[in-house]
């Protein structure tokens, strides 16, 4: 059943949202941090020497680094030991010696991670350049058992954990952020009638002509050159309020789970549509066919199989020009259809050009 949300009247016009919430500034920006290391420390649960020989070699690397020569042809046993890779993300404006999550995600077959020491791991950017500086011990959420015969029980995915403030920022990123004399903010869903918008609000509070729409995503605006002057206007900028523009007419399906998401301003051209379940049932009674005491015979099953088809007899409704999704929704219910039977219907009504929307089907 879908809930009536309602004729197009009823529907909220789009409301006031700050600068904050849709837009961000060019230069500010997260960068992806990635490192490869060793975690120690594990109850039996670590790589298979045989099936991960980069973690022999990089456990026989460490150790030669620290002065414990491991003689030719000794393979050391790995299984309290696991390569993984480190992932984190360095925010905007981070300073050496502030602290950052990390997380640690096996790279061979450990089983789990659970109680394991992540070694001093390097963190590098897309550069190739350390920008942090990785180590802690593990929180794990997941974990398995298993029992001697082979079978075996995993909650969640106890090959992955992290470290809360586990690593420690060594350089700071190069920001652009106080250079030039404009600033440019990006919109996080372009859209021409917004960024129009937002850009008169601006100049209609801060006065002058000091914003000028770039295109349908950006805005370029005026800024102060000093850097403490520009967080102070930022800070006021990215406060005031804008009308956005309304979303376009979209339908989303997602044909995996079978959820519809019918946008505002959906509407449909004139359209008759008649939509009825076949239902066919198929029984197999077999029957035993017993001969007599003195016949001779032998025992013998007879199939018998019935087979029954019933068809719905829902009626057809008529889409009257302009129909709006409170509308559609009320014909819908009245039919009875499930999710999936208006999948078929919008699918349908978008091939006979009557669906004023986009379909979308993820």
């Amino acid at each position: 059943m879908i809930d009536d949300l309602g004729g197009e009247g009823d529907w909220v016009v789009p409301g006031l949202e700050r600068i904050k919430d849709l837009a961000t500034v060019a230069g500010v920006r997260d960068n992806q941090l990635v490192g490869y290391g060793l975690v120690v420390g594990l109850d039996g649960t670590g790589d298979q020497t045989t099936q991960a020989p980069f973690t022999v070699q990089s456990l026989k690397n460490m150790l030669g680094q620290m002065g414990v020569t491991v003689p030719e042809g000794v393979n050391p046993q790995t299984k309290n030991l696991a390569a993984v890779m480190v992932t984190a993300d360095l925010l905007p404006f981070s300073k050496p010696g502030q602290r950052m999550d990390i997380t640690v995600s096996s790279l061979g077959n450990a089983k789990s991670l659970r109680g394991g020491t992540l070694l001093m791991t390097p963190l590098k950017g897309a550069d190739g350049q350390i920008y942090a500086m990785a180590q802690g011990n593990l929180t794990v959420g997941g974990f398995g058992a298993g029992a001697a015969d082979g079978s075996s029980i995993t909650v969640n995915v106890p090959s992955v954990g992290r470290i809360p403030n586990g690593a420690t920022v060594e350089r700071e990123v190069p920001s652009g952020f106080a250079q030039g004399n404009y600033l440019v903010l990006n919109l996080r869903r372009p859209d021409f009638t917004t960024a129009q918008r937002m850009s008169d609000v601006i100049n209609e509070n801060l006065g002058g002509d000091v914003a000028q729409p770039l295109d349908g995503s950006s805005i370029q605006v005026r800024a102060p050159e000093d850097a403490g002057q520009r967080v102070s206007y930022i800070s006021v900028l990215e406060n005031l309020e804008v009308e956005t523009a309304e979303p376009p007419a979209r339908v989303v399906i997602n044909a995996r789970s079978g959820t519809i998401v019918i946008g505002a301003g959906v509407t449909v051209r004139p359209a008759a549509i008649s939509h009825g379940n076949l239902t066919v049932t198929i029984s197999e009674n077999p029957q035993v066919s017993q001969p007599g005491a003195f016949a001779g015979g032998q025992t013998a099953v007879v199939p018998q199989s019935d087979v029954e088809v019933k068809q719905d007899k829902n009626r057809m409704f008529l889409f009257a020009p302009g129909t709006a999704l409170g509308d559609i929704v009320e014909a819908v219910n009245e039919v009875g259809a499930a999710p999936g039977d208006l999948v078929a219907i919008l699918e349908a009504l978008r091939e006979a050009g009557a669906l004023r929307a986009e379909l979308i089907i993820i």
